[in-house]
């Protein structure tokens, strides 16, 4: 089973990610962003503004992720933001055509925190102005993710809880 924890930055993907594997012995930390990085590497000069626009990303993400669960078993955490419903389908619809369970949950954050949270990190300064620009983005997407996905509100949660909380549903 892939447990897949979309949300636009600053919802806690990462760090609940990192406390969820903590948190299961079965499960192991996959992040599509490293098929984005290697198809920089293979498609030099290939111009696109997001690599999840490069049309091998989406399938390569499906086949990676079923293959890595194929070889460790158990569950698979993967901390990606899916924000273009079409996008999500083909990850999915891949998935699912290969046997894999995915469980789809959006981390939501308020406005207002998600701001806060953007403005304060410390690890990634220099994508703040990007990650601020991207929340058009994300509620724009919102009306299709509450629908297809498990929604739970981290505004006043931290990571290690709403990881508990996944753990144990």
């Amino acid at each position: 089973m892939i447990i897949w924890l979309n949300g636009t930055f600053g919802a806690g993907k990462t760090t609940t990610a990192q406390a969820l594997v903590e948190q299961l012995p079965d499960a192991h930390l996959f992040d599509p962003e490293m098929v984005g990085q290697f198809l920089r590497f293979v498609l030099p000069g290939e111009v696109y503004s997001d690599f999840q626009d490069l049309p091998p990303w989406r399938p390569l993400v499906a086949e990676t992720a079923a293959q890595l669960l194929a070889y460790r078993g158990g569950r698979l955490v993967v901390p990606m933001s899916l924000l273009r419903e079409p996008y999500a389908k083909e990850i999915f619809t891949g998935l699912a055509g290969r046997g894999v369970k995915v469980r789809h949950i959006l981390l939501h954050c308020g406005r207002d925190e998600l701001v806060r949270r953007i403005e304060t990190d410390e690890v990634e300064t220099g994508a703040r102005a990007w990650r601020l620009r991207h929340l058009a983005a994300y509620d724009a997407a919102l009306p299709w993710l509450r629908e297809a996905a498990e929604v739970i509100d981290t505004s006043d949660l931290p990571a290690a809880e709403v990881a508990a909380f996944i753990a144990g549903s």
